[in-house]
């Protein structure tokens, strides 16, 4: 795992290890790494419960309850796509925050209205959803390494506006030894 992914999972438990607050992912092309990134550091499983890997349209709908029709009209790649991907994961993983991918990571799948290189995040709680589009395209996997880093930054971000001051706010947080 790069070094500055394990300091932004680190910042983000600095948020919530001891708050009571819980993280989920909605993932769909970056398969994972969101969750692998968060749960690099020890005791992340006090807030993080777990993602769904919706790496296909039957997955967002069936699980995160994405409307069929908004899949055919826009595809999966469209920012209205990674917003209800987040409101379903909360409601789905009964967690109080989401950071959710959907794009086209590359080589293929691009078309000329959405090319390789697209991909939206989006972040929130139930109250409010941020969302952030990527347009360039690096190659697959400097595509995923940085979606992956600008969700967690972007989540940081969200933590500091919305959520609830904890006391140990700046503070290294207290780990177990053993996770």
């Amino acid at each position: 795992m790069e070094f500055e992914k394990k300091v932004l999972s680190r910042e983000i438990q600095q948020y919530l290890y001891e708050s009571g607050l819980t993280v989920g992912s909605a993932e769909s092309c970056t398969g994972g790494r969101i969750a692998e990134a968060i749960i690099a550091v020890p005791g992340a499983s006090t807030y993080f419960k777990g993602g769904v890997i919706s790496y296909t349209n039957e997955v967002k709908e069936n699980l995160l309850g994405v409307d069929h029709q908004l899949l055919e009209e826009n595809t999966a790649v469209c920012e209205e796509v990674a917003k209800a991907m987040v409101q379903g994961a909360i409601k789905t993983l009964g967690v109080d925050f989401v950071i959710a991918t959907t794009g086209t990571a590359g080589p293929g799948g691009g078309t000329a209205e959405i090319p390789v290189g697209t991909i939206w995040i989006a972040c929130g709680n139930a109250e409010n959803i941020e969302t952030l589009k990527l347009t360039e395209d690096y190659g697959r996997d400097i595509n995923l390494a940085i979606a992956t880093s600008k969700a967690l930054q972007m989540f940081i971000g969200f933590l500091k506006e919305h959520a609830p001051k904890v006391k140990n706010e700046g503070k290294v947080p207290v780990i177990p030894v053993a996770e």
